[in-house]
């Protein structure tokens, strides 16, 4: 929508300018499935009561002004433009079922018939800029909702705060849901000052200089030049636009802790380990971790004891502030249209994507309705493989998107991921009774 400035007008952050961008058009899915069934007027009157539709992002209007630049400006909601309300059931492939017919579904083909449904918007149904870039969609027969948001208006961090604010403990209405545990008291004594304390902090800063360096230069590599080694699973140019398929992988936090448990910390992770504070908006970087092939072997653990020290040398780095200040500057100097090709390429030139978000440590319910649980995904990517992952109460469900003309059976491999962890845990417990 072209309109001329006014006054109010609030402009895009350089994050938020690039996700409108075509080749990087990205639409959040929050999957959310109640126990009870969906009651539409508690759902509609808890969206006009929420903190939600009072944000700037979710009540505003995407605008572009005559040099083409976007602006943010208000504009009132009228929520039944927002509420998309299915009340068929669906099958597997994601069409409609004749329930005159009468059919008897299990969990797993809900599961599946919504996972089709979002697979199917994540390719084909961009949302409309004649309205605020949100939709809520309501699929009655599934007991079950999925919150589509544009990626412009905030990070999934963001995002999920903003959920979470509208939400309350299933064990206690009042309360809000915790995100993370209650910080423990913890009385320290006095950290000696001495020539070795002197010593481990300059060892520590040089690390993190060496390997800032050689981690930032190989981003910049990736984004330009070097691409990962071509595999069955390999995307590229254009694998945005072909048809979805969505599975879920599902895994206990116990099991990962325990497994975490059996691969200790090492110094760097240590010291990296401090307090954070968020902050609205998209403010996100990536780091590159390589992608090792192999068959299987005597001990599960080996690869994931490799990994975590990789991903300790990326912490110790500022490899992931550094993507993003890149991104950011290109978007300043050069516009939104030489950020676009970069972020394009890099995922071009990597084989998939992972993302995890902390969700709540108990039962939440949403207008009223215990939710038995919580999933996120996004629209496609030029990958063939993305894969988001959320906790929640327990438990840690990942969301896989594939280019199915590449990846044709999801479902198996959502079970690798599944058996693979559990074939973790068995070796620890081993080793915990050697």
């Amino acid at each position: 929508m072209v309109c001329p400035e006014t006054s109010s007008d609030e402009p895009l952050t350089p994050a938020g300018r690039l996700f409108l961008q075509p080749e990087t058009d990205i639409v959040i899915h929050c999957i959310i499935r109640g126990k009870n069934p969906a009651d539409m007027d508690a759902i509609k009157s808890a969206i006009k009561s929420s903190l939600m539709v009072q944000h700037p992002r979710f009540c505003s209007l995407l605008v572009r002004d005559k040099n083409g630049f976007e602006h943010w400006r208000k504009t009132p909601i009228d929520i039944g433009q927002h509420v998309v309300v299915v009340n068929n059931r669906l099958d597997k492939s994601g069409n409609f079922i004749d329930q005159t017919q009468g059919s008897t579904t299990t969990e797993e083909d809900d599961e599946a018939a919504v996972n089709q449904y979002v697979a199917d918007l994540s390719v084909s149904s961009p949302l409309s800029t004649d309205k605020p870039l949100w939709e809520l969609h309501v699929l009655t027969a599934h007991k079950c909702a999925v919150f589509r948001i544009h990626h412009s208006l905030g990070d999934g961090i963001s995002l999920m705060s903003m959920l979470m604010a509208n939400c309350r403990r299933a064990d206690d209405a009042e309360a809000l849901p915790r995100m993370v545990p209650d910080k423990k008291t913890v009385i320290k004594g006095e950290k000696g000052r001495d020539w070795f304390w002197l010593f481990g902090v300059l060892w520590w800063f040089l690390k993190m200089v060496v390997f800032t360096l050689l981690f930032s230069m190989e981003f910049v590599l990736r984004s330009l030049l070097v691409s990962d080694e071509k595999t069955a699973i390999t995307g590229g140019d254009g694998v945005e636009l072909w048809p979805r398929k969505l599975a879920t992988a599902k895994f206990l936090l116990d099991d990962m802790k325990l497994i975490k448990r059996a691969v200790p910390d090492t110094d760097l992770s240590k010291l990296m380990k401090s307090n954070t504070k968020a902050r609205w908006g998209n403010k996100f970087g990536v780091i590159l971790i390589p992608v090792y092939y192999h068959k299987g072997g005597n001990d599960p653990l080996e690869y994931l004891k490799r990994a975590k020290a990789i991903v300790d040398k990326k912490k110790h780095s500022l490899e992931a502030y550094f993507s993003y200040k890149i991104g950011d500057l290109v978007m300043s100097l050069l516009g939104p249209k030489y950020a676009c090709m970069l972020n394009y390429k890099l995922l071009c030139n990597t084989t998939f994507t992972l993302s995890n978000v902390a969700g709540p440590l108990e039962e939440i319910s949403l207008a009223g309705n215990p939710l038995s649980s919580i999933k996120v995904n996004t629209s496609s990517l030029p990958q063939a493989l993305t894969m988001h992952m959320l906790s929640y109460a327990g438990k840690a469900e990942m969301q896989i998107l594939v280019a199915k003309d590449i990846i044709p059976d999801p479902e198996f491999l959502a079970k690798c991921f599944e058996y693979a962890l559990l074939e973790m845990k068995e070796a620890v417990l081993r080793t915990n009774k050697a």
